[in-house]
C-alpha cells in the first residue's frame, strides 16, 4: 500500500520536500507519494482534515502555517508545544494527529555534520522570532553555546520568545538597534522571512567576522541577500537546503519508522537542481 504525504504552504509550487521524500522513499525501499498543497490562513485546517480523510499518513507544514497548525493537532510533544510551531504532523491509525517539530533538529544536523561546525561552546546569533525562529531555539540551546541571543526587528517579541526558553540555558534578546556594541558571533542564523523576498535585517557589521557562519534558513538556487551579505564580509554563508533535508528525515523517521542516510542522497538532490536551474 502507498502512503501518503504532503507539505502544506502559500507559496508552495517552488518546494523540494517532494523530490526530497520521494528520494527517502528509494533509498528505503518504502511506497510513498508524496504531493505539494496550497492553502489559506482561512482553509488551512480544513485543507488537513480532508488530507487525513483520504487516507493520508501524515503531512508537513510550512510558512505561513507552522503556528496554527499546532491548533489542528490532537496532541503536540513537549518540543513543538512549547515552541508553539509545528512542522510535522503525524497521523495516526487510531485518528489522532499528533504534531511535531523537525526543524530544529535538521538545522542542529546540518551545521554539525554537513558544514562541520561545532556549536557547543560557540556564540549564537538568532535572527528573527517568528515561527520558523521558534522551532529551532531548544535544540540549539541544547547544544550548550557560550552565548545566544535572539535579534528581531520588534525587539518586544525577541523578549517574549527568548522567556519561553529562559530555564533551559542563558539567552539574551532586543531587536536590531542593540547589536551595535556587540562582538562578533561564530553563527548568525537567519530565521525572518524578508529574505525570501531579496530583503534581509537591518543588522550592523560589527556582528559577523571571516570566521562566521551566515546560515541562511532559506533556500534558493542563487545566493540569498543574507548570503550575499555574509559573503562581502568574508565570513562562510550557506542557505538551508541541508537543513531542509535533515528535518525531513527526522519527519520520515516519525511516519515510516526508518530514518535516512541523509548523505546519500545530497548526490542525486544537487543532481535535480543543476537539472533543473538549465531548464
Amino acid at each position: 500500500m502507498t502512503n501518503r504525504y504532503t507539505v502544506i504552504g502559500q507559496p508552495i509550487a517552488h518546494s523540494l520536500s517532494p523530490v526530497v521524500h520521494h528520494l527517502f522513499g528509494d533509498q528505503t525501499l518504502r511506497d510513498i507519494h508524496y504531493t505539494r498543497t496550497e492553502a489559506s490562513p482561512e482553509s488551512f485546517e480544513q485543507v488537513v482534515l480532508d488530507f487525513q480523510a483520504a487516507g493520508a499518513k501524515g503531512c508537513n507544514v510550512t510558512a505561513p502555517f507552522k503556528e496554527q497548525a499546532v491548533g489542528v493537532c490532537d496532541d503536540v510533544v513537549p518540543l513543538a508545544m512549547r515552541a508553539g510551531s509545528v512542522n510535522t504532523i503525524h497521523m495516526q491509525q487510531d485518528g489522532k494527529r499528533v504534531g511535531h517539530s523537525t526543524d530544529g533538529a535538521g538545522l542542529v544536523a546540518d551545521i554539525q555534520n554537513n558544514h562541520s561546525r561545532a556549536l557547543n561552546a560557540k556564540r549564537i546569533l538568532l535572527l528573527g522570532a517568528g515561527g520558523a525562529a521558534r522551532g529551532v531555539v531548544e535544540p540549539l540551546l541544547a547544544t550548550k553555546p557560550s552565548h545566544f541571543h535572539i535579534a528581531n526587528r520588534t525587539a518586544s517579541k525577541a523578549s517574549d520568545l527568548a522567556t519561553i526558553f529562559s530555564d533551559l540555558g542563558t539567552l539574551s534578546a532586543g531587536g536590531y538597534d542593540a547589536l551595535e556594541l556587540a562582538e562578533p558571533y561564530d553563527i548568525i542564523i537567519n530565521a525572518t522571512t524578508p529574505s525570501a523576498d531579496g530583503g534581509m535585517p537591518d543588522i550592523p557589521p560589527n556582528v559577523i567576522s571571516e570566521n562566521t557562519l551566515a546560515y541562511d534558513m532559506t533556500y534558493a538556487s542563487l545566493d540569498t541577500v543574507f548570503m550575499q551579505w555574509g559573503k562581502r564580509h568574508r565570513a562562510t554563508a550557506c542557505n538551508g537546503l541541508g537543513m531542509l533535508v535533515e528535518q525531513a528525515a527526522e519527519a520520515f523517521l516519525i511516519w515510516e519508522g526508518i530514518r535516512p542516510q541523509t548523505q546519500l542522497i545530497f548526490p542525486r538532490l544537487h543532481e535535480i537542481l543543476a537539472k533543473t536551474e538549465r531548464a
